[in-house]
């Protein structure tokens, strides 16, 4: 019977079943609507929060630190990626330091971002851009030496220049694992923005969840935490709808 349904409607019969479960539970008085405001509730936040203009500002102001960070971060991965990829020596020079500061985690880093660069835009920016670096670089560096050795031996024959292989060969075979990379990095870029903006924001929706915490708005926090989860889909999904396009030649096992 769930196989009849199309698939859109299969993917939201799980959250939407879970909802009115959720919604039920509040109104029968079975879970606290304090620390857990029924979906109706958390719904007529968000028109207040809308009707008054703060979450358009807010949500202005997350997404152009979002964009900033994940285009320095994940532009500088797929450089990188690409050059640590193609060449030995960029490997052994620049790929164990880049290991090692992969394995720090952020939230150590936040006081130093303190120190060097303050609370302000920049260093918020930047560590989001750290956060979207690593995945897109990893997966732009496999994806590099995934590829075919006999693609190259091809181009070789072809007498491709350096410029023509990383355009007609490398990116197009590589182009799986940079995509996987893409949206991994999307979504450490969204975790990042949450993080960044609850140590000394003044505006962005981790802002306004950090606000309605301090005054117990727990309605007006569920708001904030279905924007951002709202918003990683929707990136998410964009990808996935491009990789589709981009990959249509491949034949690969879809379930």
């Amino acid at each position: 019977m769930l196989r009849k349904l199309p698939d859109p409607l299969q993917a939201w019969l799980l959250p939407v079943t879970l909802l009115i479960v959720w919604q039920v539970s509040v109104s029968l008085g079975l879970i606290s609507a304090t620390l857990l405001p029924s979906p109706w509730s958390i719904v007529g936040e968000f028109v207040s929060q809308a009707g008054t203009g703060r979450l358009a500002g807010h949500l202005e102001a997350s997404l152009i630190r979002a964009l900033y960070g994940f285009a320095l971060g994940g532009g500088l991965g797929l450089l990188l990626g690409v050059a640590t990829g193609m060449s030995r020596l960029a490997e052994e020079l620049l790929d164990p330091t880049l290991q090692m500061l992969r394995t720090v985690p952020l939230l150590a880093l936040i006081p130093l971002f303190i120190l060097w660069f303050g609370v302000g835009q920049l260093s918020q920016v930047l560590l989001i851009a750290l956060g979207a670096f690593f995945p897109l670089y990893i997966n732009t560096f496999s994806g590099i030496r995934s590829i075919d050795r006999r693609l190259y031996e091809v181009a070789r024959v072809l007498e491709y220049s350096r410029l023509q292989q990383v355009l007609r060969l490398i990116l197009p075979a590589a182009l799986p694992h940079i995509l996987l990379g893409v949206r991994l990095s999307l979504g450490i870029a969204w975790l990042c923005l949450v993080v960044a903006e609850l140590m000394g924001a003044s505006s962005g929706i981790g802002y306004m969840i950090q606000e309605a915490r301090q005054y117990s708005q727990t309605a007006a926090v569920f708001v904030g935490i279905a924007i951002f989860a709202a918003a990683g889909k929707l990136s998410d999904s964009l990808v996935r709808l491009l990789e589709g396009r981009l990959l249509r030649w491949r034949d690969a096992y879809k379930g």
